[in-house]
């Protein structure tokens, strides 16, 4: 139970199954130890037990802490034999790593697999984003909502999919170069829609203008579809509808590109409203990047 106890995702198994092993054998060699000193000395067996227990605690601070669990539990169920009983200890090291090994069958039997997790949670992050999104930047809505407790919700679910990046990358081989950088873009969207949001509701003559440009409409339609498409290539596993989403969002950069110049020198359009246009290019170019990252992972993955 104490080794089969942390539940492993596929990308874990092995590397923790090394720790398990490393740990049970070194616990049972310093048992065995424990016992030939105590045929000798008892104070310098406890002293070589206390020694053991701090390499023990150190590892537990390490990166190791699980290795330093299997050797102080394997330590102590050895040189708890009677004095010189080496039969016993061995008898009962042989037990120990015999365990490791069922659990360790038993464990990647039925494994969780963290790539399909990051997926999911990614996917969910899209659809809050995207709700969040139509409802900052709604026509139907005659004030600012007071968004602050989704967009810190969804902020902490993505920093929680951190966890996921290294099994996932052993699982599938996908660079964790690659899911960092979604992770980051991620993070990026976040913030950009947050003050693309201030710029949205600066004031309601700049509003006004806003919500009756027909590009920035489109783009509004646009980052939903986008949105959406690319949760449902992250649920499905399939990057065929985030590969042909690319191409309008390119279109879409395009068009807030041309919108941008047009009205460079342009006085009576407000400040407000560039920030906005900028802000929602930054968007675009932002979710044009990350479709095309999800659809690389997600060949790679199938590949």
């Amino acid at each position: 139970m104490v080794v089969m106890g942390p539940i492993s995702f596929w990308g874990n198994v092995i590397p923790r199954a090394f720790e398990r092993m490393a740990g049970t054998l070194t616990g049972a060699l310093l048992g065995i130890i424990a016992l030939r000193i105590e045929m000798y000395s008892l104070p310098l067996m406890m002293a070589w037990c206390g020694c053991a227990l701090f390499i023990c605690g150190y590892l537990t601070m390490s990166k190791r802490p699980y290795a330093a669990l299997l050797i102080g539990i394997t330590m102590a169920v050895v040189s708890s034999a009677p004095a010189g009983d080496f039969q016993t200890a061995l008898w009962r090291s042989t037990n120990i790593i015999l365990g490791c090994i069922l659990a360790m069958a038993f464990t990647s039997t039925y494994p969780q697999r963290a790539f399909i997790h990051w997926r999911i949670q990614l996917a969910d992050f899209l659809t809050d984003f995207a709700k969040i999104n139509a409802t900052g930047f709604s026509c139907n809505v005659l004030s600012r909502p007071n968004l602050k407790k989704m967009d810190s919700r969804i902020l902490g679910n993505v920093v929680k999919m951190r966890s996921l990046i290294m099994p996932a990358s052993r699982e599938t081989g996908i660079s964790r170069t690659l899911l960092n950088e979604i992770q980051s873009i991620a993070r990026d969207m976040i913030a950009t829609q947050g003050l693309q949001a201030n710029a949205h509701w600066a004031s309601r003559s700049s509003r006004f203008l806003i919500l009756n440009s027909r590009t920035l409409a489109q783009v509004q339609q646009m980052t939903q579809k986008t949105l959406q498409t690319l949760a449902v290539a992250l649920h499905e596993g399939n990057p065929s509808p985030a590969a042909a989403n690319s191409e309008r969002l390119t279109d879409i950069t395009k068009e807030l590109h041309e919108l941008l110049v047009a009205h460079a020198g342009d006085e009576v359009v407000e400040n407000a409203i560039h920030g906005y246009v900028w802000l929602s290019l930054q968007l675009a170019l932002k979710l044009e990047k990350l479709s095309t990252l999800i659809t690389h992972a997600l060949t790679e993955q199938r590949s």
